[in-house]
């Protein structure tokens, strides 16, 4: 009871409270009614049998402040600069929004034209990108240009009887490929319901091959082997026997190969045929090189560039298109190359922790759909001639 009374006699009495809590309330009314008053909407006059309309000066002129200075600042925010070349792997830093992941950056003033890819987002305004050439006399502070959009590379007939590398650009020395139609490297993956699962053979014209190891329509055939056994061999064959006598279109993917077999392939398709002299019409295969002295990125990439160009053929025109890629252990050994520079823990082997990843994002493209079929033949080089190896 002394305790209630000592608590008692330390509260105000009603007559003190009630004046100061009448006090708090009438500044809150007041506090509301000028808040109200200053942003309450004028009535304007409507037009006749129009109802009126209400408008609120105060909250139109933030949010057009708002959209300009987004305006203003979305052209300052595609370009950055280069912060930190390591090899193949380029940083750079933008002053604002950062371009998404797998977009082209293009390096402004450099001797000649460089792609960036980025691969990563990492703090303060940095984006982590893999180079699709050398990056030799590149410098810190040197201006880098988002395209907005992926690496896109020319499609169509006219890439026919050309050699392209990993950014579309022609390497053969017959000038610029005359197209308007240009496709992204990175695509989605065909639906369920876009899938034809009829079972069809496709015709080689090697006998051994059609008698006793037939290819279907839109399958994936390995080639395995060591070094100098005859891949390469077998797969000039079959795009010899498919041009002239099946009639359709090849794309030839070369991933990490020697220059010199390139260069034969590509003098064989003319001495046969395949390829006419001169951009001649009525060439039946296309060629895509990132071959061994191209920086880890470009290899990394040429097989989804070779990829794209047999999509169209496939999606486009209905065709069933022959996907050479030789050699697909090279496609693995650059992401390996380049997961390292980006600094990933590696896995088995030292292979990529993504392996399975990178090599799904190619391989499920290549498939039968309802309008055409991609079938792929793919030398698959065994490193130490061990199948046990994760990449074969």
């Amino acid at each position: 009871k002394s305790q209630d009374r000592a608590g008692a006699s330390l509260a105000p009495p009603p007559s003190v409270l009630s004046p100061a809590l009448a006090f708090a309330r009438g500044n809150m009314r007041g506090f509301a009614a000028r808040a109200l008053r200053r942003h309450r909407a004028p009535v304007l006059p409507a037009a006749a049998g129009a109802a009126p309309a209400r408008t609120a000066p105060g909250l139109s002129h933030a949010l057009g402040r708002q959209r300009r200075c987004f305006a203003e600042a979305a052209p300052a925010a595609s370009t950055g600069r280069v912060s930190q070349v390591i090899g193949a792997v380029v940083d750079v830093q933008f002053d604002a929004a950062l371009p998404p992941i797998l977009n082209a950056l293009e390096v402004e003033g450099f001797e000649h034209r460089l792609v960036l890819e980025v691969a990563q987002h990492l703090g303060e305004n940095m984006v982590r990108t893999i180079a699709m050439d050398g990056t030799d006399g590149l410098t810190r502070g040197q201006k880098v240009q988002d395209t907005g959009a992926p690496i896109k590379v020319p499609v169509g007939e006219q890439t026919l009887g050309r050699i392209i590398n990993i950014i579309g650009e022609p390497i053969d020395e017959l000038g610029p490929i005359e197209t308007k139609k240009f496709y992204s490297i990175h695509r989605p993956t065909p639906t369920f319901t876009e899938m034809n699962t009829t079972a069809q053979q496709l015709l080689t014209g090697i006998k051994v091959v059609d008698l006793l190891a037939p290819y279907a329509k839109g399958g994936k055939i390995g080639l395995f082997g060591g070094a100098g056994v005859g891949k390469t061999v077998v797969i000039m064959e079959l795009i010899h026997n498919i041009a002239l006598k099946h009639g359709g279109y090849s794309v030839f993917a070369g991933v990490g190969e020697r220059t010199r077999e390139g260069n034969d392939l590509y003098h064989e398709m003319m001495a046969s045929g395949v390829i006419k002299k001169d951009k001649a019409p009525g060439s039946k295969a296309a060629l895509v090189y990132g071959q061994m002295n191209e920086p880890p990125g470009a290899r990394a990439r040429v097989a989804l560039t070779g990829l794209t160009v047999a999509e169209y053929f496939r999606d486009e025109e209905g065709q069933d298109v022959l996907l050479f890629v030789d050699n697909i252990f090279r496609f693995t050994q650059a992401g390996s190359e380049v997961s390292a520079l980006l600094g990933r823990i590696p896995s088995a082997v030292g292979y990529q922790p993504t392996l399975a990843t990178d090599l799904a994002s190619l391989q499920e493209r290549i498939t039968t759909t309802q309008k055409g079929s991609i079938t792929s033949v793919q030398a698959v080089y065994v490193p130490a001639d061990d199948l046990t190896d994760p990449a074969p």
